[in-house]
């Protein structure tokens, strides 16, 4: 069974290396994104897919869109049984699509949060199950018929990185097994009437207020450890956990102190924060902050 790829960061890669250790698997060819400066330095770096692919000898290719006539030509003379295509950014042409049978992995239970984060999406709505969709590619975004879809439940307090990397391999193992059953598997057209978007997170996602406790929770544990969650003067929320989800406060006050940590009102329930971190500066524990800043109880953080 021949293989093309399609995708660039940590959870394609994942995929991509269950593929590769898959012994009737064969990877032809790997497409991804262009190599990108990174740092205050910003040196040139490769994406994760294209280093793992160079590592086995897989040949690699970095356009900047895959819909440019040299890129489809490059495609279509690649020959492969299927494309399978995770986190790669970008709409295939017709004509690549018409190619192989073209599978998607989508980080979430199609078609809800159609788009660039769907991870980032469960928590931030407190999801208790979200999973990975495998789907037969189309020309829109996320819309395809799904092949199949393997769930998993979500803790009250998952952060983002933990779900992620939960979800890769729940995405790396339901890869493979479509891959094998494909010709078993009856595609299922999606219910527009229930489809959500979500678009690309941003730093100024990461602003928050001391309204509701719930809400800024959700924030956090999305949004951690990019763009983190941060006040309007720029004060950062490195480390909190959600105290009450009822009673009602008044917004930024600090309402105790504790010995590792302080508790501050929401206008709806309760946030317990036990480190924070000053515009420009190192990250501290919430009582070396509250000192440092003459704040005592009654005091408003914000």
């Amino acid at each position: 069974m021949k293989i093309l790829f399609m995708g660039t960061p940590d959870y394609a890669k994942k995929i991509l290396e269950k593929i590769v250790a898959t012994q009737e698997m064969e990877v032809v060819g790997v497409y991804t994104q262009p190599d990108k400066p990174v740092g205050r330095k910003k040196v040139l770096t490769p994406p994760e897919v294209k280093t793992f692919a160079l590592e086995h000898n897989i040949n690699v290719y970095q356009p900047h869109k895959l819909r440019d006539k040299e890129t489809v030509e490059g495609v279509l003379a690649i020959k492969c049984d299927f494309i399978v295509v995770a986190a790669c950014g970008q709409i295939l042409p017709k004509e690549v699509l018409d190619h192989a049978p073209c599978i998607n992995l989508h980080a979430s239970i199609l078609p809800q949060y159609r788009g660039a984060s769907p991870i980032q999406q469960t928590l931030l709505h407190g999801d208790k199950q979200t999973g990975v969709t495998a789907m037969l590619m189309d020309v829109g975004l996320d819309t395809g018929a799904i092949l199949k879809i393997k769930t998993l439940n979500v803790g009250d307090d998952e952060m983002l990185e933990t779900l992620f990397e939960r979800l890769t391999i729940v995405a790396a193992d339901l890869t493979i097994d479509v891959l094998k059953n494909y010709n078993a598997l009856v595609p299922i057209a999606q219910d527009e009437a229930l489809a959500t978007h979500c678009s690309k997170i941003t730093k100024m996602d990461g602003k928050v207020l001391f309204d509701n406790a719930v809400v800024l929770y959700n924030k956090y544990r999305a949004y951690t450890p990019w763009p983190g969650i941060y006040l309007e003067n720029g004060l950062k929320l490195k480390k909190i956990a959600l105290e009450t989800q009822a009673g009602s406060h008044e917004s930024g006050k600090i309402l105790k102190i504790n010995s590792d940590s302080i508790l501050v009102g929401c206008s709806l329930g309760s946030l317990r924060i036990f480190t924070l971190q000053p515009e420009s500066k190192k990250e501290m524990d919430a009582l070396s902050y509250i000192h440092g800043k003459r704040l005592s109880l009654e005091s408003y953080l914000s």
